[in-house]
Formats: structure tokens, C-alpha cells, sequence
């Protein structure tokens, strides 16, 4: 299953990692949306900066 990720609020502020969590998933700038498929890896990623992001499932 692939899920859609889009960056809502700037890691700037945050902790440095978190911005780094970001930029591996490939979003860079706000707003940028990237659709990857789901792993555990992935989960675990979304979850680490689940205040940044908005998640959906993608068709």
C-alpha cells in the first residue's frame, strides 16, 4: 500500500534529526508531497515527525 506524505509545518525549530527524518523522505520544502509505499521503516519515520506532515492513503 502506498501512502501520500505532504510537509505542513517547517522542521525549522525542531530538533535537527527531525529535519533530516524529512529530507529522507524527499520532502525539502513545505508542501512538497512525495507518495512512497509502506514499510515499517517508513512508519517509523512518519511517526517520528507526525507533527510535520499530513499522511493519506494514495490511490
Amino acid at each position: 500500500m502506498k501512502v501520500k506524505i505532504e510537509l505542513v509545518r517547517s522542521p525549522i525549530g525542531y530538533r535537527y534529526d527531525q529535519g533530516e527524518t524529512a529530507r529522507a523522505l524527499g520532502l525539502r520544502k513545505m508542501h512538497d508531497v512525495v507518495v512512497v509505499e509502506q514499510t515499517p521503516q517508513i512508519r517509523g519515520m512518519i511517526r517520528k515527525i507526525s507533527h510535520l506532515v499530513r499522511v493519506e492513503e494514495a490511490q
